[in-house]
């Protein structure tokens, strides 16, 4: 099998593909193979260089397959009319270049070979090629041209899955531990209760918003926009099919919206607020005009334990709970590690 790693240069950035047969049976290069950009890219400054990169795809013989310069007339293996022949695809971003490893182990001999080398010294067997990682959108970079190899699937971690999985498990153990499952009971007698009711009362006023990004609601006025552009330019080599990266910078112009508007917006104005120290809380009964309207109400409920710990506050999450608790009843409080209550008995 041929090794076609040895195609990997750059362009003009670019040093040509020297190489248009494969080094171990001299057969021609197909038509298929993709250039990626090579590990030891650098530009070219050469006039002669320059010209070959201006010339255009090389050319494909009809006949034997050999590749030749844009500018051939006839094929340099067999002296077929390259009028027969099929143009090279120009025009991709070529991948970016393999790692190369320090050392390349033969497949053949196991003979170390240094990690530029295509072919073992020892043996003159291919040697195994370095892999790209996969990249979506390879990186703009000031390159050229080589065979695209297929990317490797990375193994998944297991030892840091597994470190990361017991972490969890460490932190949901902590959680239940420090605030669900109780750790001890004490005996708690009602001392007293509060309840405090809290009723919004909304108005509609006008609101400025300032520099917001992306377009006013349906509704704004008072509406005044800018445009704020931006130019980003980025650099691609893009494989020219000659063995050259044509270096190139694109640049486009990207443009965001800013408004200032005003909108009308319901606002609390006002809110009324009630308390007790019983078991009935109740709401206050705003009066309220046309353009206003009265909010969600929401309630604080506490109830209050003398116990040998101390005193302990406990807040039911309903009415109906809250009004279990008369005052001198006594209750079990199972307390978790912080001393929260985690549940009652009487």
């Amino acid at each position: 099998m041929c090794n076609w790693s040895g195609f990997a240069q750059t362009a003009t950035g670019a040093i040509p593909v020297p190489a248009k047969t494969c080094q171990q049976c001299g057969a021609p290069q197909p038509e298929n193979v993709q250039f990626q950009r090579a590990a030891d890219e650098k530009l070219i400054t050469d006039e002669k260089a320059k010209a070959a990169v201006s010339a255009g795809a090389d050319i494909h013989c009809g006949f034997c397959g050999t590749r030749n310069p844009a500018t051939a007339a006839t094929c340099s293996q067999c002296g077929a009319d390259l009028k027969e022949g099929k143009a090279r695809q120009a025009g991709r971003v070529p991948e970016a270049p393999p790692t190369p490893p320090k050392v390349v182990k033969c497949t053949n001999c196991s003979f170390e070979n240094p990690g530029a080398a295509s072919t073992c010294s020892q043996c003159g067997a291919p040697l195994p090629k370095a892999v790209s990682p996969q990249q979506p959108q390879p990186a703009p970079v000031k390159t050229g041209a080589a065979p695209s190899a297929k990317p490797k699937s990375k193994g998944l971690n297991w030892l840091v899955f597994g470190g990361i999985g017991a972490f969890l498990v460490v932190c949901c153990v902590a959680i239940l531990f420090l605030f669900v499952l109780p750790s001890r009971s004490v005996e708690g007698t009602v001392a007293s209760v509060y309840w405090q009711t809290s009723v919004p009362v909304q108005e509609v006023q006008p609101v400025d918003h300032t520099n917001e990004r992306g377009s006013p609601p349906s509704d704004a006025y008072n509406v005044s926009c800018r445009d704020e552009s931006r130019e980003i330019c980025e650099e691609k080599a893009i494989d020219r099919g000659n063995g050259y990266a044509e270096v190139v910078e694109e640049c486009r112009t990207e443009t965001e919206q800013y408004c200032s508007y005003t909108v009308d917006e319901w606002k609390t104005i006002q809110t009324y607020e009630l308390s007790g120290y019983d078991l009935y809380p109740v709401y206050a009964e705003p009066t309220i005009f046309a353009d206003q309207r009265v909010g969600t109400a929401s309630q604080t409920l506490n109830v209050y334990f003398d116990t040998a710990d101390g005193q302990i506050t406990y807040s039911p999450g309903s009415v109906d709970e809250f009004q279990q608790f008369q005052v001198g009843s006594t209750w079990t409080l199972k307390l978790n590690a912080l001393g929260g209550v985690v549940s009652l008995e009487r």
